[in-house]
């Protein structure tokens, strides 16, 4: 896979990531053996990515743990990926009080956590997984601050935030916020209309797409005449370009100029590899807008 830059950092990774939220299982489901999710992390790995997503909520961070598993066995990954975390929600475990957290307090502990499930010294990205609604921009840009000082976070970034939140941290940041990880996908396009992309482009900030899929929901059988239309012409143009499904519906994102990088979690070692083919396919302006009016099922006005 080609890579690219990631925001104004001196990061880079390839143009689409692997996400680490199902290693241990699906959310809710039952776990699955370690096993299963350090080999796809492997697999990712030999089939090129270079770029790894985590949260510090992931399998109740059990999802960092077999990543540092991974790192264990295959240690020369650490040199050659950016890994990044997030931390900001606290969930329901042990009856607590399901809230979102950007204190300095909870974000330093939080990144303490990550680095010793991980079994790292340092990790590459921080984001704040959900915007705190009576979070203070200040105190979280001096926990950054604080973090980077310590050396154990290279570069910071934003996740859900809507556009005003990211300036008014990125105001209070003696530097230069490098992502913003937002849910976007052919099914899911609210970013693309809402000034979110539109600031990442203005900002230099490389977004993070996460569930380019929609859940796998681009994948199997439509549930109405609309996606019935989508997935033909998928299946048109995976043709056309000699792919698959998949890789249209992350080519779709890979064209917006903000060079957007997809998040793929697949724990499938087929379907990691055939994502990866996304990054070869170029698909035209026409073939994007057709895909577009046929995801929002009517026609530009």
């Amino acid at each position: 896979m080609r890579t690219q830059t990631i925001g104004q950092s001196d990061l880079n990774s390839t143009r689409i990531a692997y996400g680490c939220w199902r290693l241990a299982g699906n959310e809710g489901g039952p776990r699955l053996e370690p096993s299963v999710g350090k080999h796809a992390v492997l697999t990712a790995f030999e089939t090129g990515f270079t770029f790894f997503d985590h949260a510090d909520i992931y399998g109740q961070g059990q999802c960092e743990t077999i990543f540092g598993q991974a790192l264990r066995e295959a240690p020369e990954m650490r040199d050659r990926i950016v890994l990044a975390t997030k931390c900001g929600i606290r969930p329901p475990w042990n009856d607590a009080q399901h809230c979102y957290d950007s204190s300095p307090e909870h974000i330093l502990a939080s990144v303490d956590g990550s680095l010793k499930r991980l079994g790292v010294e340092r990790v590459d990205l921080l984001m704040i997984h959900r915007p705190d609604f009576i979070g203070d921009p200040e105190e979280i840009a001096a926990a950054f601050a604080k973090l980077r000082a310590q050396g154990k976070v290279r570069w910071f970034g934003a996740s859900n935030f809507r556009p005003s939140q990211v300036a008014a941290l990125q105001k209070a940041c003696d530097f230069p916020l490098i992502v913003h990880q937002v849910e976007v996908s052919l099914s899911v396009r609210h970013t693309i209309e809402d000034g979110t992309l539109d600031q990442c482009l203005a900002e230099k900030m490389t977004p993070l797409a996460w569930s380019p899929l929609d859940k796998g929901n681009l994948l199997g059988l439509p549930r109405t005449e609309r996606e019935e239309n989508l997935h033909g012409l998928m299946d048109v143009l995976a043709v056309k370009h000699h792919t698959t499904r998949a890789a249209i519906a992350l080519a779709w994102l890979l064209r917006h100029p903000s060079r957007m990088i997809p998040i793929i979690g697949s724990l499938n070692p087929q379907r990691i590899r055939e994502a990866a083919r996304a990054d070869a396919v170029e698909l035209t302006r026409e073939e994007w807008y057709a895909l577009l009016i046929a995801a929002q099922g009517v026609r530009l006005p």
